[in-house]
Order: C-alpha cells, then sequence, then structure tokens
C-alpha cells in the first residue's frame, strides 16, 4: 500500500520562499500541526487511495468500521464507526455489525444543507463502488470473490450507474439503518483487518450521484479533521471537525470505552490539535531547512542529514537535545525489491537474464549509501513480525559479478551484447530518487546491462505501475495488516494491474496456495504455505529482495503522544501540542 520517497542561485532561492510562507502559515494558528508531503496527492477518494501520501490525507478525514489500538502491540482491533466487534457465525461466513448511532459526515453540498448520519447503507455504497469496474479501485483484491454476490454485480453493472443502484449484492445488506450484515463465499479470516481499511470508508449515496462517482478532488467523511484548501501542488489545509462523534485518547493502552473515558476525563477527547498544514516539499533538502526553522513539526531522516542529528552511536545528538527535538527509532512493516514486469518480452520469459540482474546488484552498498546503513537487509519476501519470515532463510542469489556475468551468457546475450536498452522508472523527482535510479544503471552496467533511468511524479510514478507500464523500478509495500495474506496476494494472478501485482507475476500453485491460506486452521499450517511460496517466489523471480525499513523521525518535544506506526495512518487524533 504506501510508498516512501525518497547550488543553483535558483534552487536557493526557491527554498527561502518555501520557508517564507512556511512562516507565514505557521504563524496563522498556534495549535496547528505541520507535515510535510514527499509529493502531490494523487487523490482524496478513499477507493483509490493506495500509497503513503494521499493515505496520510485520506485517513484524517475518513473513517471506517474498525481501527488499530493506537498504544497497543502486537497491533489488535478495536470498533471506530462499529459499535462493537462483529458477531461471527460459527461456519466464519456471516458477519453482523452494529454501528454507532448519531455520526454524521461533514458538509457537503451533495447534502444540500442538510446535515446527513451515517447508515448501514453508506458501507454498502462503498463495497459496491471497490467492486464497481469504472471506480477503477486497486482495492478490489480485498473483496475479489469473497463476497456472495460481489462479482456477479461487478460483471452486470459494469461501468453504469444507474446499474449500481439498481442491481443489489446479495452478501452484504443493510438489515436497518445500523446493521450491516456480511456473508462469503468462504471464510476470510482477514475481512475484519480489510474493514479496517480506508478503501471501505463508507459512502453516501447522495455523494455518488452529485459527484458521479468521482470523489477524487472531495472528501466526504466523518472523520475528526475536514479539507477546507488543497491547492494540488503546495498545500492542504484541514481543520477540525466541531461535530465529531465523541471519541477519547486511550488509556495505558487497555481496550476501552470511549464513553466512559470522556466521562472520567473530558481532557481526553480528541482531536486536540486545531488544524492541520499539510505541505508538499519533494526534496528533502528543503523539507530538513524547514524542519530545522521550526516550520515543520517532524521529519523523517533520509541518507543526507543522519551525520547532522545523529551522533557516532547513532543517538541523538547533543545539539539537537539541546534544541528540544527529541527521536524516535520505529521499526516498520515497509521493505522494498527489484521489481520486474513479468509480462516484458524479453525480461518476463528470460529467468538467467533476472538472474543477472539479481547477481549484479550490491544491495548492502546500495542500504549503506541510502539508508546509512540503518534498513536490514531483506532475506525473504516476508518482513520481520509477521508469519512466514525467518531470520534463518537464505535467497538464492547474492552480489556476485561473476556469476551475473555467467547468467547474462547463459541467458544468451554474453557481456550484453544485442542486449536492448531497458527502461528503470524512479518513484519520484527529488534527488535522492534519481541518485537512487543512477546507482542501479551503474551496478549494471558493469556486466554490460544498460539502463535508462526515468523521472516520474508520484502520481505519475503510481498511473504507470496500474497500468502495467513499467519495465523495472524499485517495488515496495507498506503492509496493510500483519497478516501474510497481505504480501502473497501482491504475486497472485487476479491482482495484476490495476491490482497491487504490478509486476503481473502469475504462478498457478501460488494462487491455489493464496486461497488455501483462507481455510488454514493454524498457525502451522499458515507457515507451511507461506514456506512454499517463498520457494516458488524465489525460483521466479519476479522480485529481488532489497531491504527492511527502519525509521529515525525527528519531532519537537512540544509534539506529544507521536508514536510512529506503519499501520495507523488516522493517529493526527491523538497528538497533541504543547504551548
Amino acid at each position: 500500500m504506501r510508498n516512501i520517497f525518497k547550488g543553483s542561485i535558483v534552487k536557493y532561492f526557491l527554498i527561502v520562499l518555501v520557508l517564507i510562507s512556511c512562516s507565514k502559515q505557521r504563524n496563522s494558528n498556534d495549535n496547528a500541526l505541520n507535515y510535510a508531503l514527499t509529493s502531490t496527492v494523487s487523490t482524496l477518494d478513499p477507493a483509490l487511495s493506495y500509497d503513503t501520501v494521499s493515505a496520510k490525507v485520506v485517513y484524517q478525514a475518513y473513517e471506517t468500521l474498525f481501527e488499530y489500538n493506537y498504544l497497543i502491540r502486537p497491533y489488535q482491533l478495536k470498533p471506530l464507526l462499529a459499535k462493537e466487534m462483529p458477531k461471527i457465525s460459527d461456519d466464519g461466513l456471516t458477519y453482523t455489525i452494529k454501528l454507532k448511532e448519531n455520526i454524521y459526515y461533514h458538509e457537503s453540498k451533495a447534502f444540500k444543507g442538510k446535515r446527513r448520519m451515517l447508515i448501514a447503507e453508506d458501507f454498502v455504497n462503498q463495497v459496491k463502488r471497490i467492486a464497481f469496474i469504472s471506480t477503477k479501485s486497486p482495492g478490489w483484491w480485498l473483496f475479489n470473490s469473497k463476497i456472495k454476490g460481489l462479482n456477479k454485480f461487478r460483471k452486470e453493472a459494469k461501468s453504469d450507474l444507474s446499474n449500481f443502484f439498481s442491481l443489489d449484492v446479495a452478501g452484504i445488506k443493510a438489515l436497518d439503518k445500523f446493521t450491516l450484515k456480511i456473508t462469503l463465499n468462504q471464510r476470510y479470516p482477514q475481512l475484519q483487518n480489510a474493514l479496517a481499511m480506508a478503501f471501505t470508508s463508507p459512502m453516501p449515496a447522495e455523494a455518488i450521484t452529485f459527484y458521479e462517482n468521482d470523489l477524487s478532488l472531495n472528501m466526504i467523511g466523518t472523520g475528526p479533521y475536514k479539507l477546507v484548501h488543497w491547492n494540488k501542488n503546495s498545500s492542504i489545509k484541514m481543520i477540525r471537525n466541531e461535530n465529531y462523534h465523541p471519541a477519547a485518547y486511550p488509556s495505558n493502552g487497555d481496550r476501552f470505552s470511549y464513553e466512559n473515558n470522556l466521562l472520567k476525563d473530558s481532557t481526553k477527547k480528541i482531536p486536540f490539535i486545531d488544524q492541520i498544514n499539510f505541505k508538499i516539499i519533494r526534496e528533502s533538502q528543503a523539507r530538513w531547512l524547514n524542519f530545522l526553522n521550526k516550520d515543520i513539526d517532524l521529519i523523517t531522516l533520509t541518507k543526507d542529514h543522519f551525520s547532522s542529528a545523529l551522533n557516532e552511536e547513532g543517538k541523538l545528538s547533543d545539539e539537537f537535545i539541546e534544541k528540544n527535538i527529541a527521536l524516535q527509532v520505529a521499526p516498520t512493516l515497509t521493505y522494498w525489491w527489484l521489481s520486474f514486469n513479468m509480462k516484458d518480452p524479453i525480461l518476463g520469459k528470460n529467468l538467467n537474464l533476472r538472474k543477472a540482474f539479481a547477481h549484479a546488484v550490491n544491495i548492502e552498498e546500495y542500504i549503506k549509501k541510502f539508508t546509512n546503513n540503518i534498513a536490514l537487509k531483506a532475506n525473504s519476501i516476508y518482513p520481520p513480525g509477521v508469519t512466514g519470515y525467518s531470520p534463518g532463510n537464505e535467497l538464492p542469489y547474492e552480489y556476485n559479478i561473476s556469476l551475473a556475468k555467467n547468467f547474462l551468457a547463459k541467458a544468451g546475450y554474453p557481456e550484453g551484447k544485442r542486449l536492448p536498452l531497458f527502461t528503470y522508472d524512479v518513484r519520484g523527482s527529488s534527488t535522492v530518487a534519481r541518485q537512487m535510479g543512477e546507482f542501479i544503471q551503474a551496478e549494471l552496467a558493469k556486466v554490460g546491462i544498460k539502463v535508462k533511468v526515468v523521472k516520474n511524479t508520484f502520481p505519475g510514478f503510481l498511473a504507470k505501475s496500474r497500468t502495467g507500464r513499467l519495465q523495472i523500478w524499485q517495488g515496495g509495500w507498506a503492509m496493510d495488516y500483519p497478516d501474510p495474506e497481505n504480501v502473497i496476494q501482491l504475486l497472485t494472478t487476479p491482482n495484476h494491474p490495476p491490482g497491487a501485482n504490478a509486476s503481473s507475476y502469475s504462478n498457478p500453485e501460488v494462487d491455489k496456495l493464496y486461497n488455501q491460506l483462507f481455510l488454514a486452521e493454524n498457525e502451522e499450517q499458515v507457515f507451511k504455505i507461506t514456506q512454499r511460496v517463498q520457494q516458488i517466489v524465489s525460483k521466479g523471480l519476479p522480485w529481488v529482495m532489497q531491504f527492511y525499513s527502519r525509521n529515525y523521525i525527528l519531532h519537537k518535544n512540544q509534539l506529544k503522544n507521536f508514536r510512529q506506526s506503519d499501520l495507523i495512518v488516522n493517529n493526527f487524533k491523538y497528538l497533541r501540542l504543547e504551548q
């Protein structure tokens, strides 16, 4: 789901202008969080948002039935818009979910001046939107073949909005205004996790009609913050939802009743912050200067600034401690690999050629150069903390120039002769993104493989990914939930573009094993499945694994309650600024 982005006089003045602009914005509201986005936002539609940049905005305005408890690890789900956790039938096929009452949407022209209350039918609408072909939702994999009648709806509704409303789905019904019932074709233990993803945020029928199913430029959520301004190239402003339903900061990591918590201590009522100022700052140096100038409140360190902020032991330097800045080191569920388009007529059909790539790139040097040796070299398609990962796993490739040349010869291209020029697309337009691409280019050139590095805006990169137009690139994934199913779905045939399987990899056994995950009765069976998938993918080599990320984050000490998490993106409601 999520992605990390990595002296001329003109550039100098541009940075100065950004700093001046940010200073003016900072002074407008002392209880405002200032946060830097590394790219333009691709969409505001929760059915389309599937990258870390748009998600950081979308999750502040939209809500889901369930969310992860902010303080508990390992992660635990709890009700958000749901009144309680679902009642599940003995066979695991039917989920009945009661909604909280008296929850209202943000104001919208679609409601013609009236307040609109959340109802169960709104969740039916959003699941239908995910299935509806013209929505082009990358979240279709969540429900493909899983909910009774949903695939039939997708086929029959096609792209006709009148069909969208006239056709029912047998497996998802509003039993009454505040009760939702979901009936599955087979067991789907990850359903509750899916219902915690922004894809499944409720959507009123009035909004779908008014905006003709295009919510990419508008936000109609129930969340703690609402959109008031969006300049696509520079900024987004959100303010506190004054009509936000009762909710409180959790106590000591325990499961809690938000009503009881508020009765005990009204100071726990969330959100705490009045305003969020998102600033689009693509270059890491500009973000760094903004942070030093106190115009953004937190920053994830990039390779260029580790030495400035940390001492030789990797701890925060005395200089930054004296500046009242805090350091948080956070493990993540984000990881990276080199990805091949398996439908490419040359790359996809020549395993020895892919092996040449795998042995030609010095991943350890890449980690040293671009993560300051913070990241952990990947040895599996599963990240640590997820069933299937084993620290003792070994991949069938390593950095070895001699072997790379041998495989290139076996592929039919000795010393790269007759080999065409390949295209390596980078994930953004920043200097670091370009440097990453140039590193791969230089490594491959050592064995005779020529690569052209193509820069993109991040939305442009996503557009290529979702239409299968990439050839070679850095793949990355921030897990939606800590379950190996969320990894394996990236490699299944039904999830080819516009789905999450951007490499268009196909293997019938992997597809079969993926479906077996839903029927597994214990952890031992799940682990066995994951290990077999690992073996198949390592042999087929659609990916060359790179590293597992760790984040070093600096923030002002005045920013309280901050806790980094890949899974909990709706965290701004918990943050507090002390003046």
